[in-house]
Formats: structure tokens, C-alpha cells, sequence
């Protein structure tokens, strides 16, 4: 009686679910490894693309969207296989008690079957109930085998993701060193003006802050320059952030420091892609101050774009870039494959360690980004 009421309450209880409501996540790092196929092929048609800087870029853009799917693929993973492994090593006294159960009732003889306390009467009501209970302890069984076979699925993924991650990773440098390049070779970008190097020298010298940098930006431009007669006013609210990344300090919110700064600071993982986020001039890049490597945009008259903590930086002052053109990378080393599956079953954002800073200003004040960029804030 003891056996069968075991049986009874494994029963009862139910089956632990094994259909998640969410995207299964060993499809969604194959999809990511697929997406990283995808990258591979454009990077090897950029070649003989007519606008190898535009090919390019979105090769780039490619490999990051790819790898970053890969690493939220292998977090998921390995966050499913631990939950999976967690469940199974609770349920191992039950799973035992139900061995020793099935065991006890395929080797006993039918006339001990028969046997029961309360008789004849008892002993039907009782195969009665084994009868009921048999389909759910399939089931359970059924559930247990799908577990244990989704456990060394994920293993194995994690295992083969390896390779796929080196790949991908020696493809995006490639990526990056022929766009640096193709950049560099680009002859076809119309000019506002050409920058002043005496008058751009003094204004560096003499300028403490960003915002007395910023406010002189008209000071550097030699001879006549082009007016602007942009007007993206409509576009405010709607604007990609320059990267990939997540917003972690807001508009005037302090730091640790308990310095408060009219801008916002974007996490972003080592070598992202920044690019311009509408059609600009280039009013400035180069170091600036504490800042790093800061490029300056000017997308329309009386509006400034300012992205400090670059690595590198791409282009001329004075060049009016097309939306979307590279403008420079994030700092950082490379990441290596293993450190990306070391970290696979971490929190997202772990791998975000690099921070660009941006700034907008309008007729020479700085305005909350916010109003601009679609940070996924509300903003």
C-alpha cells in the first residue's frame, strides 16, 4: 500500500512542463549561427560591391547582429540547460521510488498481485487504480526522456558553438580592417568647408570644457563655408542610437562620482560599429580633452551630434557623410570565443564594456538625447 500511494502522489502531482511559452533556445543560437553564415557571404561579395564603404558597413552590421544573437543564444542555452539539470537532480528520490515501484510490480508473480488486506473487493479497486495511474506514469516517463535528451542536445550545441563563434569572430575583423580601409580610399564626399589646422590648434589649447569647444566649433572652418539648409526636425524621437548598445545613465543623472552630465552613456561591446545616425557634417575628430576620441556632427544648422569615447574615428572635418556612414569603433580587445562562452550563462549586457557618451546641442545648449534617439526607455 505504501508502493501504490507513492505511485498515487507521484502521479497526482504532474508532470513538470517541457514546453516553454518562449522561443526554444537552442533554435534561437542555430538561427544566430545562421545569421553569422549570412555575414560570411556578404563579407565575400563586399569585394566587388560598386560601394564597397556601404557593403561594408552592413557586412559589419551583420556579423555584430549575428554574434550578439549567438551570445544571447548560448545564455539562454545554458541558463535552460541549469534549470533543466536543477529539476532532474530534484526529482531524482521520486524517480527512484518510481523504479523500485515498476520493478517491484513487473517481477512479482500474479498470485501475489492478487493477494490484498481487504480481499477480493480490494484487490480489484486497487488494479483498478494502477489501471488509471499506468497512462500518467508514461507520461512522466515520456517527460523524464524528453528532458534528459534536451540536456545533451544543449550540451552538445555549446559544444559545436565554438567553432562557429571563431568564425565569426575573425570574419568581423576582417570586416572592420577592409572598411577602415575602403573608408580611407573614399574620394566622393562633397565638402562644407576645410578645416583651419592654426585655428583648430588654438581652439584645442584653449578650450576647458566640451561645451566651449562646441560653442567655437565656427572658428576652425577656413574660407567660405557652404550653408547647410537641412532641416530634420521631423525626424526628433526617431533616430537610432550609433551603435548597439544600452543606455545606462540618462540625461543629468549622476555618475559615481556624483558628476551630473547633459548626455547620455551608451554600454556598448568592444569594437561596435559607431555610425551617424542622419546625414551630417563633420565638424570635428579627433581627441578632445579627457573625452578620448570625440567626433562632432552637424546634421542640420544650430544642431550638434557629439560622441565621445571612440577608439578610432573615420573621415574629414568639413565632409558631409551620408546617414548611416561609419564614423568610428569602440575601444576594447577583440573578444575571443571561449570568453564569450564563459559568459554564456550570465545576465545580458555582461560583454558591454565599452561606454560612448552622447551629447546633442542645440543653438549652443544641450538638450536631453532622448527627445532625439529611440533608446528603448521611452525615450
Amino acid at each position: 500500500m505504501i508502493r501504490l500511494g507513492l505511485i498515487c502522489v507521484f502521479w497526482i502531482a504532474g508532470a513538470l512542463s517541457t514546453t516553454a511559452q518562449t522561443a526554444d533556445p537552442a533554435a534561437a543560437a542555430l538561427a544566430a549561427a545562421n545569421r553569422l553564415d549570412t555575414a560570411s557571404v556578404q563579407l565575400r561579395d563586399a569585394s566587388s560591391a560598386r560601394d564597397r564603404v556601404k557593403a561594408l558597413t552592413e557586412t559589419v552590421r551583420a556579423y555584430e547582429d549575428g554574434l550578439g544573437a549567438m551570445r544571447d543564444g548560448l545564455r539562454r542555452v545554458a541558463q535552460r540547460e541549469t534549470q533543466l539539470t536543477t529539476q532532474l537532480r530534484a526529482r531524482q528520490k521520486d524517480v527512484a521510488d518510481l523504479l523500485g515501484v515498476l520493478q517491484t510490480i513487473e517481477t512479482s508473480e500474479p498470485p501475489v498481485l492478487m493477494l490484498h488486506p481487504s480481499g477480493p473487493l480490494g484487490a480489484a479497486r486497487s488494479g483498478m487504480v494502477l489501471a488509471e495511474i499506468t497512462p500518467g506514469l508514461q507520461a512522466r516517463v515520456d517527460a523524464l526522456k524528453y528532458d534528459l535528451e534536451e540536456v545533451q542536445t544543449l550540451r552538445l550545441l555549446q559544444q559545436s558553438a565554438a567553432k562557429t563563434l571563431e568564425e565569426g569572430l575573425i570574419g568581423v575583423q576582417e570586416a572592420r580592417s577592409q572598411l577602415s580601409a575602403a573608408i580611407a580610399d573614399r574620394t566622393d564626399l562633397p565638402l562644407r568647408f576645410v578645416q583651419d589646422p592654426v585655428r583648430t590648434a588654438i581652439l584645442l589649447s584653449s578650450t576647458e570644457t566640451l561645451t566651449g569647444f562646441a560653442d567655437g566649433l565656427s572658428e576652425i572652418a577656413g574660407g567660405e563655408e557652404v550653408v547647410l539648409r537641412t532641416d530634420i526636425n521631423d525626424r526628433r524621437g526617431a533616430l537610432a542610437l550609433p551603435l548597439q548598445g544600452l543606455v545606462i545613465r540618462g540625461y543629468g543623472e549622476p555618475d559615481a562620482a556624483g558628476i551630473a552630465r547633459p548626455g547620455l552613456l551608451v554600454a556598448a561591446r568592444p569594437r561596435a560599429l559607431v555610425s551617424a545616425p542622419t546625414a551630417a557634417t563633420i565638424r570635428y575628430l579627433g581627441p578632445l580633452l579627457d573625452l578620448g576620441n570625440v567626433i562632432i556632427l552637424e546634421p542640420q544648422s544650430g544642431t550638434l551630434f557629439v560622441f565621445s569615447g571612440l577608439a578610432e574615428v573615420y573621415g574629414e572635418p568639413g565632409q558631409v557623410i551620408p546617414e548611416g556612414t561609419p564614423v568610428g569603433l569602440m575601444g576594447g580587445a577583440t573578444v575571443q570565443a571561449d570568453a564569450i562562452l564563459s559568459l554564456s550563462g550570465e545576465g545580458a549586457g555582461t560583454d558591454r564594456t565599452e561606454t560612448l557618451y552622447i551629447e546633442v546641442r542645440m543653438d549652443n545648449s544641450p538638450v536631453d538625447p532622448e527627445t532625439w534617439f529611440q533608446t528603448g526607455r521611452g525615450g
